[in-house]
């Protein structure tokens, strides 16, 4: 078994830009994310997670990077599948992971097991999901946009 640590963070797009927040594989009420794609900050850093764990690279190395890259306008679960795949083509599948959101909003509790079920459903193994605030310290403590750990266990497919 190999484990892997993924980390994103992306600034909050202005309100003015009218795009969807999607966390975790949700669709959340709030002001979006900047980024090439859904912005889903949960999903990006257990992609990192994923292929870290497996030698694979990164979410820029596998989708590419700009408003031109395979992974622009893509939702975090279509990615996170493409990046299952992506392990099994190497032999390697997930076994379990972890994704701590960091962020004083949107607010994760009332929707943990939704976003938690989502997560799971698109990697195909359990995955924990819990959340926490800088206590007001820096970018997610001012509130200009949301940050995710995720670490993550894969093994070789026999």
């Amino acid at each position: 078994m190999r484990i892997g640590q993924g980390f994103d963070a992306h600034r909050f797009a202005s309100h003015d830009a009218g795009k969807p927040l999607w966390l975790a594989c949700l669709l959340w009420d709030g002001d979006g994310i900047e980024g090439d794609s859904d912005g889903d900050v949960a999903a990006h850093a257990l992609i990192d997670a994923l292929l870290s764990a497996a030698s694979l690279g990164d979410i820029g190395m596998l989708f590419g990077v700009g408003a031109d890259s395979a992974g622009a306008g893509a939702h975090g679960d279509e990615m996170l599948r493409k990046t299952v795949d992506h392990l099994h083509d190497h032999g390697m599948r997930p076994v379990s992971a972890s994704v701590v959101v960091i962020a004083n909003r949107p607010k994760i509790g009332r929707r943990r097991e939704e976003a938690r079920q989502a997560l799971s459903r698109a990697v195909g193994c359990d995955v924990s999901l819990t959340a926490t605030t800088t206590d007001g310290m820096g970018f997610t403590g001012d509130g200009q946009g949301i940050a995710a750990i995720a670490n993550a266990l894969v093994e070789p497919i026999i």
